[in-house]
């Protein structure tokens, strides 16, 4: 079956007790014809580096990336070994995807917070260790190492991806990093501003700007799927991203940040004790969906099979040049890809690789 490039999905979406599944997800994915799974990480049994290994072992053409993990949370040699290891197993379909992560949980795990400077400078150390270059006395933002390299060295470049959401992170990774992983819950607007504000970053930087790829991220929510599980994967998860980084996420969309406020006072919200894509009851998700604007819920995908594919045409026409399909695992989204083959715009991807970061 023909790979499907521009596609890729959430390995393990949301939370998940059992990281084996996602042995059988990767095959099936493959199977399918997805082209790349995403990775996310949790402090639990959701490691970046374990899952990247298991997704490559088990398949031969899967893409595979990180979306995302933090430079700070590992030595940059550790980093770079990780990726460098990835790379090699899976015959170059590794690409390394970073973000800035949580600020409060930093704090709370005694680590820095990541800024955008530190991205650029950690990024410039791996690449220059990648290349086989002994980095001796380095001192910037992403800390100070004595000496840095691989021997025997890599002699070739992992991608590198940056997951980003406001205008100036987006420049940045325009700029510096080879692809770009939006955010789920990005109108069509949103999107096209995004990508612009990539392609402008990359200009600036004297990049050729159509070589950074930038990935959206459409939250995929079938119809066929029983009532708890649609909440769970459309209101719950956009309510979770609120409780994180509201703010954020309401400024790059142009909402309505009273909407917010009122999510944030109301008592059934108040009263969640963790993320409410996991903690909360169908009655709770219930109530939390009436207190969304329909145009917040809407920037999505949903329905039927067809649907969802149209909807996946839409990112491309807002300039996206692949898209992940959130919140859906291979199963649920092979209906969607049997809908989207026959309009499938299959001339924009020639020449694409599997290689996300590509």
């Amino acid at each position: 079956m023909e790979q499907l490039v521009e596609l890729g999905f959430y390995g393990l979406a949301g939370h998940s007790n059992s990281p084996r599944d996602l042995v059988a997800e990767c095959r099936r994915a493959e199977e399918i014809g997805l082209g790349s799974t995403f990775l996310s990480e949790r402090f639990n049994v959701k490691d970046a580096a374990v899952l990247s290994g298991a997704a490559g072992a088990v398949t031969e053409h899967l893409g595979v990336a990180t979306g995302a993990t933090n430079h700070n949370t590992r030595h940059p040699l550790v980093t770079a070994t990780f990726a460098a290891t990835a790379y090699r197993l899976t015959e170059g379909r590794f690409a390394l995807g970073l973000g800035r992560g949580f600020g409060f949980l930093f704090d709370l795990m005694g680590l820095p917070k990541v800024t955008g400077a530190q991205l650029e400078d950690v990024v410039g150390v791996l690449r220059r260790v990648w290349a086989g270059e002994y980095v001796a006395g380095h001192d910037g933002p992403a800390g100070r190492y004595p000496l840095l390299f691989q021997d025997p060295p890599l002699g070739e470049q992992v991608p590198v991806m940056l997951c980003a959401l406001g205008e100036q992170t987006l420049e940045l990774a325009g700029s510096v990093f080879d692809g770009v992983i939006l955010h789920t819950f990005f109108t069509d607007d949103t999107l096209a501003r995004s990508v612009a504000a990539v392609r402008r970053g990359a200009e600036r930087a004297g990049r050729d700007p159509a070589a950074v790829r930038v990935w959206s991220v459409l939250a995929c929510v079938g119809d066929d799927l029983d009532e708890d599980a649609r909440l769970r994967k459309l209101v719950g998860r956009l309510a979770t991203y609120c409780q994180a980084y509201g703010d954020l996420l309401v400024s790059v969309n142009g909402w309505d940040p009273t909407v917010l406020d009122r999510f944030r006072a109301d008592e059934v919200v108040a009263s969640q004790t963790g993320a409410i894509d996991a903690k909360a009851s169908i009655d709770d998700l219930r109530h939390i969906a009436g207190l969304f604007p329909e145009e917040w819920l809407a920037a999505s995908a949903t329905g039927s099979p067809e649907d969802r594919a149209r909807r996946v045409l839409d990112q491309f026409d807002a300039g996206a040049d692949g898209v992940i399909l959130h919140g859906a695992t291979p199963d649920e989204l092979a209906p969607v890809l049997d809908a989207y083959r026959p309009i499938r715009p299959a001339a924009r991807f020639v020449g694409r690789v599997a290689n996300p970061g590509r």
